[in-house]
């Protein structure tokens, strides 16, 4: 049975539309166009999340989806907010440096708070600059040859360089970044988690880089997993997750969930 909506225009709203919940539907380009739907999850009253996908260095991409966060936020204005990036802010686009620099610059969007969590392309780098000559290997074949090159390196630059010749504020800014966020019924990672495991015992491994059968299962986990890494052309909304990578660095759209109280609306470019 579905629960009452809380609010009666948004109810009068997903009325009009005949949205069924937790079906996907086209994704707004615009703060005006935002279509609500049925959430499976709930926020505290009078709280906002935006939610934004892998990014994968396409900057251009998130200064759009950051100035439709401004203009919904002076359209429909509300006491609390935060915005929530899902990691993956490196490799496959053409400027990993420029959102790097973008967000640990501070809050890209006025009266929003932000949350920045780490995905598994920053954990290789990070590691890679640790000394794991693996990660290294693995990071350069995912993507960082682009990267290295948006930051004016020579991408066959020795792996014993690169912490040396990068932005030192930008590897702070990397190496500070959490795993998670919790939100009302919501759960912030990046890949996943472990169907099956208590939330305060995933592994790291699996909440950076998280598929099977987190994806497949049909198990409720305790929260409603927001999530990103995993790439599909839409949004996956099921009722015990929410997929927002839509492929950004391959081409795709670059997508943000707007959640509160019971819904959810999509925003994308």
């Amino acid at each position: 049975m579905r629960r009452p909506l809380r609010r009666p225009r948004l109810r009068a709203a997903l009325d009009a539309a005949a949205i069924r919940t937790f079906a996907p539907r086209a994704m707004a380009d615009s703060a005006a166009a935002i279509r609500f739907l049925r959430a499976p999850g709930l926020l505290p009253r009078g709280r906002r999340v935006y939610a934004i996908g892998d990014i994968h260095g396409r900057r251009d991409k998130l200064v759009a989806l950051h100035r439709l966060i401004a203009d919904d936020m002076a359209a429909r204005p509300i006491g609390s907010a935060v915005l929530v990036h899902l990691g993956d802010y490196i490799d496959q686009g053409p400027d990993s440096a420029g959102v790097v620099a973008l967000l640990a610059a501070g809050p890209p969007v006025p009266r929003v708070t932000v949350v920045n969590l780490l995905g598994d392309h920053e954990r290789m780098l990070l590691d890679a600059l640790a000394g794991d000559r693996a990660a290294a290997t693995d990071w350069l074949w995912a993507g960082g040859r682009e990267a290295l090159a948006s930051w004016g390196l020579d991408p066959g630059l020795p792996r014993e360089d690169w912490e040396a010749a990068l932005p030192a504020d930008h590897v702070a800014w990397l190496r500070g970044l959490p795993l998670t966020h919790r939100e009302g019924t919501y759960l912030f990672v990046h890949g996943g988690i472990r169907p099956g495991v208590p939330l305060g015992q995933q592994s790291r491994d699996d909440l950076l880089s998280m598929r099977q059968p987190f994806l497949s299962t049909e198990q409720h986990f305790g929260v409603v997993v927001v999530h990103g890494h995993s790439s599909h052309p839409a949004v996956q909304l099921m009722a015990n997750r929410i997929g927002l990578d839509t492929g950004a660095g391959y081409g795709g759209t670059l997508t943000c969930a707007v959640l509160e109280d019971d819904v959810i609306g999509l925003i994308a470019v």
